[in-house]
Formats: structure tokens, sequence, C-alpha cells
């Protein structure tokens, strides 16, 4: 007999909580994206922008270059028979005073040290760019007269009796006047380049004069022997190392403080020789044409010619300048002198170039090199070993 088996019941379910009932689906609205603005990199953009104007600036200036030096592009006033030096072709006319009239004044400056060194970014020098001014104005049959500014304390022997030459063949190959017009300074050199000029106008407080020739340099020699320092010299001949910064005072020869005294007193000869041809050559051209009130040289100007500065008023009291004022009187004397009525004021400057944009970006503090010795510092921005026409004042 087979014994019949209880079935197992199932396993209950696991104990659930009770849930909630069934929601009816809802249609949900889909949702826009949020906007993040993008990362940027902090300066980029400012970079990138002038990356582009400098270079837009370097295209220009190479395809104006092009066009100067094919003559596809005619300069602004240019009505003469055209240039001799490429540097008086490049420079640009600028109107300074528009009086709406066709006659032209150009205006030139000699400000600051009188130098023969080129200028920054490879740019003219003092004496070049003047050169290329008076030929620019010389060529154009509209420049009736030149109003040269002069604010300076003067500068090398060689530069100056370079605008000198400069200023007085202008004058003679042209027969255009040269009226100056003397800021707060004109002093030895700054007076050398106005004496071949038809009119000087100075202010009463212009400090000028100062004729005379220096030869200045720093001896080093005490310093060298405080450090322990001692030079080593092999010359040729005994004059080698005249005045030589390292060497003691009882060392220099009698020759060497000759010879240099020759060469100043031939260069000091000189400037006497240029005030006079000069002052001269102005009293027999108002002479000539009636212009009144104009001062020759006095019998004893001779006497102030020892290296003391001037004022203006001393200076027309000498003979040395012919007229006190401004530079708007130098401007109605230039028109009194040449017969015209009204003119525009222009001058002559070199047009932009990409170094010279590029001088805005990067600073250059070469300009301020400074030597300090025993708490005095020394700006040496003069060289040394040189003759200069300068006023004493500004020549450490």
């Amino acid at each position: 007999m087979q014994d019949s088996e209880t079935p197992t019941p199932p396993p209950e379910p696991p104990h659930l909580p009770p849930q909630p009932p069934a929601q009816p689906p809802r249609l949900l609205t889909p949702r826009a994206p949020e906007s993040r603005p993008a990362p940027t990199r902090s300066g980029s953009g400012a970079w990138m922008w002038i990356a582009i104007v400098l270079i837009v600036v370097l295209l220009v200036s190479v395809g104006l270059n092009i066009l100067l030096s094919a003559g596809k592009v005619p300069l602004a006033g240019v009505t003469g028979s055209g240039h001799g030096r490429r540097g008086a072709m490049e420079l640009m006319e600028v109107t300074i005073e528009d009086n709406g009239a066709k006659d032209k004044i150009a205006v030139m400056d000699v400000d600051g040290v009188i130098s023969g060194e080129g200028g920054r970014e490879g740019g003219p020098g003092m004496v070049e760019l003047i050169r290329d001014q008076l030929e620019r104005a010389g060529s154009d049959d509209k420049v009736k007269a030149v109003v040269l500014r002069v604010d300076s304390p003067g500068g090398e022997v060689l530069a100056s009796d370079e605008i000198y030459r400069a200023l007085a063949a202008f004058q003679t190959n042209y027969d255009i006047p040269v009226v100056v017009s003397m800021g707060s300074m004109a002093a030895s050199g700054g007076y050398y380049v106005s004496a071949p000029c038809r009119w000087i106008v100075a202010n009463e407080l212009t400090i000028t004069g100062s004729i005379g020739v220096i030869f200045h340099t720093y001896n080093y020699r005490g310093l060298m022997d405080k450090v322990g320092v001692r030079s080593s010299v092999v010359k040729s001949g005994k004059l080698k190392d005249m005045l030589s910064p390292d060497k003691l005072p009882e060392e220099e020869l009698p020759e060497e403080r000759a010879i240099l005294k020759d060469m100043i007193d031939e260069s000091y000869a000189r400037f006497k020789s240029v005030i006079v041809a000069g002052r001269g050559w102005a009293a027999k051209q108002n002479e000539a044409d009636k212009v009144e009130g104009g001062h020759k040289l006095a019998a004893n100007w001779t006497d102030f010619a020892d290296g003391r500065i001037l004022s203006g008023t001393k200076a027309l009291e000498l003979g040395l300048v012919d007229e006190l004022g401004n530079f708007d009187t130098a401007v109605q004397r230039a028109m009194d002198l040449t017969g015209a009525d009204k003119a525009n004021l222009v001058s002559y400057q070199m047009p932009p170039s990409f170094g010279g944009l590029l001088r805005y970006f990067v600073k250059s503090d070469a300009h301020s090199l400074k030597v300090e010795v025993g708490g005095l510092e020394l700006a040496p921005h003069l060289p040394q070993g040189r003759l200069y026409f300068i006023s004493p004042l500004h020549l450490h």
C-alpha cells in the first residue's frame, strides 16, 4: 500500500508595503538647455587685435614706401622741380594752421641738444632732417618764408655748423627768408644756428648768448685708486692717450692741453665770425629792402662773448637779436618780409612707420640710464671727449 504524501504549501511572498494607486501618465514639456558662457582666456582677444593692427600698419607702411619709391603717390604741396634727397621726398606736409591762403610759411624746429647722431627707430638725425625740410620748402613755389623755432641749449660743434651752413645756403639759393623764433633757451649752439637767419625774434626772458666753446671730460683716477684698479696702456706715441681719464694730473704733458686749447680757440674764432657774417648779411638785406626795426651788432658785443648767458632784452641791446616777441611775432614778421597778406602754416614730418608704432608697445629704458657715484646721480646724456657749443648749465 502506497503511502500518500501531504503536499507542501508554497512559500508566502515577502511582506511588501502598500503601493500608492497608479497615476495616469503626464506629458512633459521639453526643457531648453541652459546657455553657459564659453570659457575665455584672459587677454587673448586684446592681443589678437593688437597683432592684427600691427600687421595692417606694416602692410600699409611697406605699400606706401613702395609707391613713394616708384613715384606713384604725389606729395602734397610739391610744385617745384623735384627733390635731390630721398629723405626730402618722403616727408609729409602737415598743415598746422589753415588760413585759407595759397601762400605757405614752413615751420621747422631745432629742439633739444643739437647732435649729429641719427634719430630713433633708424630715422634721420637733427642735421639730416633740417636739410630735408629745407629742400622740401625750397622745392615748393608756394612757400614764401621759413620760421625756425629754436629751443636748445646748444650741442656739438660740427652738428651746429652743418645746420648753420644749410640755413645760409637755403636763403641764398632760394631767396626765401628764415625768421628765428627763440623759445625759453637759444644758447651757444642754439644761437649759432640762428646767426645766419634774416631776422631773429626772442622773448624778453629767453636765455641766449653763452657764446663760446667747451671741452669736458671726467677723470676717475682717484676713484680707481680707492678700489684698487690699475690701468695698463700700450701706445704708439706720447700723445696717443692725451687727457685720458685714468691719468694722474701730474702725468699729463704740457702739450696735451695746449693742443686742445688751440682747437677750442679755432672753434671760438669760427663762432664769432659766423655771428659777424650772419648779422652783417641780415642788416644789408634789411637795408636793401627798406625794412625798419632790425638791429646791428653793437660795437662792444665781443665783451659779452665770454660764455655768459644773456636775456632776450640784453641780446637785443647788443644787436644779437632784432625784435622781442613770441612765435606769432615771428610769423607776422615773416609775412612782412615777403609781402604776404596771409599764409598757411605747414610743417614737414616723417611718415608713420612700423618701427615708430612699436615704440608705443615696447618701452625702453635705455634713455634713462643713470650712473650713481657716492650718492651723486649722473645722467651721461652727452658723449664725452667732444667739442661743444653748449650752455654750461646743460653740460652735465
